[in-house]
Parts: C-alpha cells; sequence; structure tokens
C-alpha cells in the first residue's frame, strides 16, 4: 500500500528519515492522469530515492479549480497514482497548498513544473531554510489535464 494517512505521517517520516535516502516531494490535484503526468513523475523519481507525491482532496481541488471539477474522485486518483511506478507513497492533503505536508516531510528536493518559475514555488523558502533545495521540470509540450478535457468537450459537441 502505498497511501499514507495522515495520522500516520510523523512516524513515517521519521523511520523514512533514519535510512538516509534522499525523499523527493511533489504535489497536484492528478485529475485525469496523462503522459505529461507520468514524464513528470518519472522525472521526479530520478531525482532521488523516494518518490512521495502530495495530492490535493476533492474539497481543495473545488476551491482552486471550481464547482464542476475534480473529474475523478480523490479515491479514484489515488488509486491510479498507486499504481504508478515511479510513486513509492502517495499522501492526501485538505489544504489549498501542499506547505504543511512540506513543513512535516522536509524532503530533500521539492519538485514542481517549470510552469511555476515565475508563481513562486509552495515551501521553496522553507526547503531552502534546512539545504534542501527546488527543482523545476520541463513538461512535455501540448499535454495537460486542461487541454485533455477542452478535446473531450470538443469531441462531444
Amino acid at each position: 500500500m502505498k497511501f499514507i494517512e495522515d495520522k500516520n505521517i510523523n512516524e513515517f517520516i521519521d523511520d523514512l528519515k533514519k535510512t538516509k535516502k534522499t525523499i523527493v516531494f511533489t504535489n497536484g490535484c492528478f485529475d485525469l492522469v496523462h503522459a505529461g503526468h507520468i514524464d513528470y513523475l518519472e522525472k521526479a523519481k530520478a531525482l532521488g530515492d523516494v518518490l512521495i507525491v502530495g495530492v490535493n482532496s476533492d474539497s481543495s481541488i473545488r476551491r482552486i479549480k471550481g464547482e464542476k471539477r475534480p473529474v475523478v474522485k480523490e479515491k479514484y486518483r489515488l488509486r491510479l497514482l498507486e499504481g504508478i511506478q515511479s510513486i513509492d507513497y502517495v499522501m492526501l492533503f485538505e489544504d489549498n497548498t501542499p506547505l504543511s505536508l512540506i513543513k512535516r516531510i522536509s524532503p530533500n528536493i521539492l519538485v514542481k513544473g517549470a510552469d511555476w518559475k515565475d508563481k513562486g514555488v509552495v515551501g521553496e523558502d522553507f526547503v531552502n531554510t534546512y539545504g534542501g533545495r527546488v527543482e523545476l521540470i520541463e513538461l512535455l509540450p501540448g499535454i495537460s489535464t486542461s487541454i485533455v478535457i477542452e478535446n473531450i468537450l470538443k469531441a462531444n459537441k
């Protein structure tokens, strides 16, 4: 089981840090997972030993993206992510941003897509305080959840 429950995070992270492995963290909604997500997650995993993915809850996504999202409920998004080989662990978070989760994990490497370069990466300042680093990964061009949704809507007009 790759899903780590909130109540177990602190003990789990303490145990993981004892192994001295490089912990990589990223996050997202992962609504309608596509090839761009897989490419991004594989690149994130290649940066360290353990890849932990924070996943926005359904309520978090609704607050961020509107009432029509997510398209896929969190229990199914989590199950899908558990099946992706490059992901070691998944954790659900309720906040609009993953900052509190990042603070609990204190990853060695915080990863976001290069599209966040000018937006400011949530948690970057915190990660820098203890010598961690932020890595921005170039995304596959021409594919995103928004593009997939647009294509579905166009195909059904």
